[in-house]
């Protein structure tokens, strides 16, 4: 299994519209490293979803529910996934949390933060849950 984090403004797509509507089509994503990463994901992959310019949290859990496919809001080459919620997190975790956390240095939030889709290795994965508990 594989690890990802998704970005979306909450007034464009917000997770209690995802949580709502049960699935969504993730198009329009018009970024060369970021159509790479949503063609690499793979149907039950866990996904982080973030809050990004309000709130700027990491806020839910979603999964892979149909690999990449051809975006259908263009004709040009790029590619849509569909997801489902898991679950909320128990807290959300801010990008000020991460970026203090030694652990977490190194992820494209932190580095790459204009990136809309971005790997996590699993580890990282399971650190942002366990921040998520306390």
């Amino acid at each position: 299994m594989n690890y990802w984090l998704i970005k979306s403004e909450p007034s464009v797509f917000s997770w209690e519209r995802l949580l709502k509507d049960k699935k969504v089509v993730w198009d329009g994503v018009r970024s060369y490293a970021a159509r790479l990463n949503l063609r690499g994901m793979k149907k039950g992959d866990e996904v982080f979803f973030y809050h990004s310019n309000e709130g700027l949290a990491i806020v839910g859990i979603a999964k892979v529910i149909k690999e990449s496919y051809q975006d259908p809001s263009t004709n040009e080459d790029w590619s849509a996934v569909d997801f489902a919620p898991v679950k909320s997190l128990t807290r959300p975790v801010t990008l000020a949390e991460i970026k203090a956390d030694k652990l977490l240095k190194n992820i494209y939030l932190v580095k790459q933060g204009r990136l809309s889709v971005m790997p996590l290795e699993e580890k990282e994965f399971n650190h942002i849950l366990e921040l998520s508990q306390t």
